[in-house]
């Protein structure tokens, strides 16, 4: 029988997968998304605080949380790519013979990939528009492509990363 608590990560036998080797470290993504997370939580708090001490809130918080949830989600996903940690059938992707895998792991990977340099243009051109037209934030008034411009960037680094796992899955086994 299998040791239940080898994938819990409270316990003390947790030992997690080493990271897929890659050329550039996945430290950028995992800073991003600590200070994203970190920033998104005590901007929380605060107005948490200020809401039950003055029964009024901070107007900004709902525009910065967002964004930051955003950019949370698009640097987390970018690692847990480069990990294979998203969620999966893993009777698809881990079931057959390697070789399979394999062909899978290129489908899913080139599927991805797709998407995503789709996803970068259009995030692009959605911050283009949105600097052409002189949007702002309704509830600071900013401009919205500030925002809106590290979308396309956020994208961009997923699609790197999904083109150095195409890569690397399309060399291995060959």
């Amino acid at each position: 029988m299998p040791d239940d608590h080898a994938a819990d990560p409270a316990s003390p036998a947790y030992t997690p997968l080493p990271d897929p080797p890659v050329r550039v470290s996945l430290r950028f993504e995992d800073w991003l998304t600590v200070l994203s997370l970190g920033a998104l939580a005590c901007i929380t708090m605060a107005n948490v605080v200020v809401r039950y001490l003055t029964d009024e809130s901070f107007a900004w918080t709902e525009e910065i949380s967002i964004f930051l949830l955003v950019v949370l989600t698009m640097s987390a996903g970018s690692s847990a790519f480069v990990r294979r940690l998203h969620i999966r059938i893993e009777l698809l992707a881990d079931g057959g013979s390697p070789a399979r895998q394999r062909r899978f792991a290129l489908l899913t990977d080139s599927i991805c990939l797709l998407f995503f340099a789709g996803l970068t243009i259009m995030l692009g051109r959605m911050a283009l528009d949105e600097f052409n037209w002189g949007d702002t934030s309704p509830a600071i008034g900013v401009p919205t492509w500030w925002y809106s411009m590290w979308l396309p960037i956020l994208a961009a680094i997923i699609t790197l990363r999904l083109a150095g796992m195409l890569h690397r899955t399309w060399g291995a086994s060959r």
